[in-house]
């Protein structure tokens, strides 16, 4: 596996990884109406491209194709970290994490994690700070705000 940074021809693909990731690996937390609203298939290009080249965005590819991605802005608010439906529990997103977390300067990190994740974020240290309720056209949708001290 490649680790490599975002560069604005990979934004199609993401959005579409995004997508099918929230509509598979996330469906067992979360119901149908909820997903929907979570990831609708309709997603401004422009605005994507423009937040992955403000933060630092990496890109996991393995055998020419994209298996993951995720981002950190400056403040060490982690993003985005989606691993593709096929290629979950291989460690995609524990190097992705290793390298975000590495940031300059960053010395707390806090993330949005979805119910699917904050499992995989409590291994890494993160500590749940709270849950909160996220509404999306009138849907409800259940997030863990999390943080990691890291120096």
């Amino acid at each position: 596996m490649i680790i490599r940074e975002y560069i604005q021809s990979d934004c199609i693909e993401l959005t579409k990884l995004f997508y099918n990731t929230v509509h598979t690996v996330n469906a067992k937390d979360y119901t149908k109406e909820q997903l929907n609203v979570w990831a609708t298939g309709k997603v401004d290009l422009e605005k994507w491209n423009q937040s992955l080249l403000e933060h630092y965005t990496l890109i996991a590819v393995e055998s020419n194709r994209i298996v993951g991605f995720g981002d950190i802005d400056k403040t060490g608010y982690l993003d985005r970290l989606y691993i593709h439906k096929d290629y979950q529990r291989k460690g995609i997103a524990a190097a992705l994490c290793d390298r975000l977390e590495q940031t300059n300067n960053i010395t707390k990190i806090i993330t949005h994690a979805s119910i699917t994740a904050k499992g995989f974020f409590e291994k890494r240290r993160y500590s749940v700070i709270k849950q909160q309720q996220v509404k999306r056209e009138g849907i409800i949708l259940i997030n863990y705000v999390m943080e990691k001290n890291i120096k």
